[in-house]
């Protein structure tokens, strides 16, 4: 399905400040938003959400948001891909910040496109090695769960729970796969 102007939709070029048409440039099969002077188009990409399910002798790090969306919510430590890194060090990066947590990053783990937003999540499995951890600016708090005490009705999003439904799945068989699933509009 081809996008539709939204409210990240673009009125005026970047490059020159003329006014943008939202239309299919000659050569490409979607529209897109182009600028009428400059020609200049602008692509607009899903974001990437990288983050961890980092343990800790059999506990998993979760942080409470102090930030919108979902403001007291609890997620595991994640955020937007920052340019110049790999995704892999995104998701180490998004666990200091949100979590005083150093991270070794073991694989990747779980793919969750959510196409409705704009944004694909990524989850990679982790290790800490050593239980020191703190609340980030973007944290309330920062706590190791057992598995059987995680609030699975106060997480905050979806793709969290389905990562955490599979990790713990996963680490009760062994055997740790890659999972990876498309999540519609509620």
């Amino acid at each position: 399905m081809p996008p539709s102007p939204d409210s990240s939709a673009i009125c005026f070029c970047p490059i020159c400040g003329a006014p943008a048409n939202f239309l299919t440039p000659e050569g490409d099969s979607l529209p897109r938003h182009v600028c009428g002077r400059c020609g200049h188009i602008n692509y607009q990409n899903p974001r990437l959400v990288v983050g961890c399910v980092a343990e800790y002798d059999g506990r998993i790090l979760l942080c409470r948001r102090a930030i919108e969306p979902r403001y007291g919510f609890w997620t595991l430590p994640a955020g937007f891909m920052e340019n110049g890194e790999t995704t892999s060090q995104g998701a180490a990066r998004e666990t200091l910040e949100e979590a005083g947590a150093i991270v070794e990053i073991d694989a990747a783990f779980a793919l969750y496109s959510i196409a409705h937003i704009h944004q694909v999540h990524l989850f990679y499995r982790g290790r800490l090695p050593s239980p020191i951890y703190a609340a980030g600016i973007e944290s309330l708090e920062v706590v190791l769960f057992e598995p059987t005490a995680i609030p699975w009705d106060e997480l905050a999003f979806r793709s969290v729970k389905l990562c955490l439904q599979r990790y713990l799945e996963d680490r009760q068989t062994g055997r740790f796969g890659f999972h990876e699933a498309e999540l519609p509009p509620i």
